[in-house]
């Protein structure tokens, strides 16, 4: 894999962990809390899978996709249980009943179990440094989240916290599947193929479950965010990312996302920006950079001498 490859890689990463980045916000602000209910999380879950399939439809029609061969099936399926059907009916009914910033300290282990998960599916291997790059990037971004939970209220663990360790498996697993066939699909007709394989039940699901009550003009607005962004465009540059970069070392730009929410969270809600959340993050950026560069394995000395 060339060097060149593997920095656009890492830079598309980050670009998908933007988008991905308001997915938490975005879910809470469509399905509601208990105490004022929106959109029913099983809504959506399917609901933002129908929408990316249709969009999805249109674009395989436009650029004439040709079908993935029989080995890609199974890949996409597991991409289908993992992206489009797991994690965010795991995570909107986790939302129900917890923040936010609570889901945010369970979700930061993502990237770790990403990182885990392509060494076990795509055999990727690593030094030890990158894993322990890994694990203190991951426990930085725990306890920031634990920081800023324990400063809005204090933080619990939850039954639903075994949703959200669901979730976070889920993600991984549809992660590195969609990866898998990245080389051979283009990042784009992986998420697109995931999506209309999802539709005969996504889409009649969505209608069965179509709101009869009333609904806040917000909650569509997170709702729609869900379906083109995290579900849809914010795949275009992640698997794509994960293939050129290495899923292994691309995993870690997720530990990112959390402070992006709160980048995004300064215009787009008037939030201040604080010095700890900027100490974090710069250690956080550190961890990732420095675990890209002991992410290839150790060349042989003999290997090296025989170049010569």
């Amino acid at each position: 894999m060339k060097i060149k490859d593997e920095t656009l890689g890492m830079w598309l990463g980050v670009l998908g962990v933007a988008f991905f980045a308001v997915t938490l916000p975005m879910t809470r602000l469509a399905t509601g809390t208990q105490a004022a209910p929106q959109l029913s999380p099983w809504f959506v879950t399917l609901g933002r899978a129908a929408l990316a399939g249709v969009l999805s439809v249109v674009f395989l029609l436009a650029t004439r996709s040709p079908r993935p061969q029989r080995q890609h099936w199974k890949p996409l399926g597991m991409a289908v249980l993992g992206n489009a059907v797991g994690y965010p009916l795991l995570l909107a009914y986790a939302l129900r009943v917890v923040t936010a910033s609570h889901a945010a300290v369970i979700t930061a282990l993502l990237p770790l179990v990403t990182a885990a998960c392509a060494a076990w599916v795509l055999h990727q291997r690593a030094r030890l440094g990158f894993w322990l790059c890994a694990i203190a990037g991951s426990l930085l971004v725990v306890a920031f989240s634990l920081l800023r939970a324990d400063s809005q209220g204090g933080f619990g663990f939850e039954w639903a916290d075994v949703l959200l360790v669901g979730a976070v498996f889920a993600a991984s697993l549809g992660y590195i599947y969609g990866a898998q066939v990245t080389p051979a699909l283009g990042a784009e007709r992986v998420i697109c193929w995931v999506c209309v394989l999802a539709l005969p039940v996504t889409l009649p699901g969505t209608l069965w479950l179509w709101p009869q009550q009333p609904v806040a003009a917000s909650a569509w607005v997170g709702f729609v965010y869900v379906g083109v962004f995290s579900m849809w465009v914010g795949f275009f540059a992640w698997y794509r990312g994960l293939a050129m970069g290495g899923a292994l070392r691309v995993s870690q730009t997720q530990l990112l996302q959390p402070f992006l929410s709160i980048l995004a969270a300064v215009p787009l809600l008037g939030e201040p920006l604080d010095i700890v959340t900027l100490g974090f993050a710069g250690a956080v950026v550190a961890t990732v950079v420095l675990g890209k560069k002991l992410s290839q394995p150790r060349v042989p000395a003999v290997a090296v001498a025989a170049t010569r």
